[in-house]
């Protein structure tokens, strides 16, 4: 299918209206203000480039997803900014474009790009169907992984529905897909399988310890009352974390050792000097 440019069109749309209209605005800011309304004139507007027909109302001629959804994946293979009016119409038709839509994702060479528009758009029509597909990114994963981050987007927004799934997975993923398991699974805690993981996780990367100490509280587990307390007397644990670890382990009604820190803890000392700025701003006015 051909992959119309629809930014460059829009862009000699704007271009002429600038022309026509520039002396009815005082400043740029005026302008920019009648943006939303000179891009709605422009989808509203038969155009020549499409024969005559409104861009708004282009891609609604298509009633068949997989036409639409091949559409989108060519318009990232020629690399040619993909219509928001074709992104709206494949949402538009709903469960009507699930099949199509996970076709892209079990694609092995379809790019990365269309898999997570692919993604998107299946959050936006509430669809459960890739909930295995998205688990199954996350078995052996990297700490930097995109298109597995994207899918941890997506079981998100299935909320409870993937809790029993992912809870079924935890065991057969490595560490980084345990940890982005348990970043949603936190909020559904009742099993020692879930604490089991937060523990094993914190002891193993305690330069993690800001983001899974937060996630080891959700539990709402006592038992890891010790472990945090011990993480926070470490000397090895620095100003940040050991704020983030006070927290935890106060969200768990206990209370956090006391450390002093000083300037060997950078963190510590950029922070004091911010809010010693701060005080002397104060004391200015």
């Amino acid at each position: 299918m051909k992959c119309i440019n629809f930014d460059k069109e829009f862009r000699f749309y704007l271009q002429n209206w600038m022309k026509k209209s520039s002396r009815k605005y005082r400043n740029i800011a005026e302008m920019e203000g009648a943006m939303p309304e000179v891009y709605r004139s422009f989808l509203e507007t038969p155009a020549e480039f499409l024969g005559g027909i409104c861009p708004g109302t282009y891609f609604d001629q298509w009633q068949d997803a997989k036409v639409l959804v091949n559409w989108m994946e060519d318009y990232f293979k020629q690399r040619v900014p993909v219509p928001d009016v074709l992104l709206n119409r494949i949402s538009a038709l709903g469960s009507g474009s699930e099949k199509a839509l996970m076709a892209v994702l079990l694609r092995d060479l379809a790019p990365n790009e269309a898999k997570m528009c692919a993604m998107s758009l299946l959050t936006e029509i509430e669809s459960l169907a890739p909930m295995q597909f998205y688990i199954e990114l996350q078995k052996n994963r990297g700490q930097e992984d995109e298109l597995a981050d994207k899918a941890v987007e997506g079981l998100h927004s299935m909320g409870e529905a993937a809790a029993v799934e992912m809870r079924k997975a935890i065991p057969d993923c490595n560490d980084a897909g345990k940890e982005a398991l348990l970043s949603l699974l936190c909020d559904y805690p009742g099993d020692d399988l879930l604490f089991d993981t937060a523990l094993h996780l914190i002891q193993t990367y305690p330069e993690r310890a800001a983001v899974l100490a937060d996630y080891i509280s959700r539990l709402g587990d006592e038992r890891a009352l010790q472990p945090l307390s011990d993480l926070a007397r470490s000397e090895e644990t620095g100003y940040l974390d050991y704020i983030e670890l006070r927290s935890a382990i106060e969200k768990l009604g206990g209370e956090a050792p006391e450390r002093r820190f000083d300037e060997n803890d950078p963190a510590y000392n950029a922070l004091r000097a911010l809010d010693q700025a701060g005080q002397t701003s104060e004391q200015t006015r």
